[in-house]
């Protein structure tokens, strides 16, 4: 039963690794080989809480195992990956604006570890959808043969500073994870797996990147949360 223990805290290591892996092809600018690790680390992710629960091996070390790999699988990767494709004749200080997003993930996950309003569902954008958002956009315009100098740049990094800011709001983000207490599905889920399983056969039937799919998913994750709280917000104030 001791070895049983270890079994989530592994996998944990294991998203690690896949996180230290994709900064390594980052750095080697071989964008299309670090959104896939990144896509592995987020199935450790998952995974890891899942044998937790199931070995019932939770451990203090293990959640904070837990947000350090987060940390560099899901925020300085993601940030790497947009700062590699920001032209290097751009100005410095745009250039370097992305890495903003590593500084807001460590941030959210540190909040996270101590705030106990988020059992079920979220308060700001989960560093994972975050993530890969950033991972498949860097992967597109990577495979579409890079970002040229001018309003593009400008355009990426006030997604980056969007997204940064997000992780550390205060809105309401509904969980993936199937938790205890959790409806399997509601209308928020139905709607984003109708719209999420649309883009994919789109950008399929349109031959089109796959990283786009991946892009296109996790857009609509966010875009569909944000209208979902404005208009909770309009009820409230009406």
């Amino acid at each position: 039963m001791a070895l049983v223990k270890h079994i989530p805290n592994t996998i944990t290591s294991m998203n690690l690794a896949a996180g230290i892996m994709g900064v390594i092809f980052t750095l080697e600018g071989r964008l299309e080989w670090a959104l896939p690790t990144m896509l592995l680390a987020g199935l450790f992710d998952f995974c890891d809480g899942l044998a937790a629960r199931l070995l019932d091996a939770h451990s203090p070390i293990g959640g904070d195992l837990d947000s350090l790999a987060d940390v560099v699988s899901f925020g300085v990767l993601p940030a790497l990956m947009l700062y590699k494709v920001v032209p290097t004749d751009a100005p410095a200080i745009l250039r370097y604006i992305p890495l903003f997003v590593a500084v807001m993930s460590a941030v959210r996950l540190a909040k996270f570890n101590v705030d106990d309003r988020q059992t079920l569902d979220f308060l700001g954008l989960p560093t994972p959808s975050c993530a890969l958002v950033c991972a498949s956009l860097a992967t597109f315009l990577y495979v579409a043969g890079g970002l040229s100098a001018g309003a593009g740049v400008w355009i990426l990094d006030a997604i980056a500073v969007i997204l940064g800011l997000l992780l550390v709001s205060e809105i309401p983000f509904f969980g993936m994870k199937i938790k205890k207490g959790h409806k399997l599905l509601d209308t928020k889920h139905i709607a984003f797996l109708v719209l999420a399983l649309a883009a994919v056969l789109a950008v399929v039937l349109f031959k089109q990147p796959w990283s786009l799919a991946v892009l296109a998913v996790f857009s609509i994750y966010v875009i569909e949360n944000l209208v979902v709280a404005m208009i909770n917000s309009f009820r409230r104030g009406a």
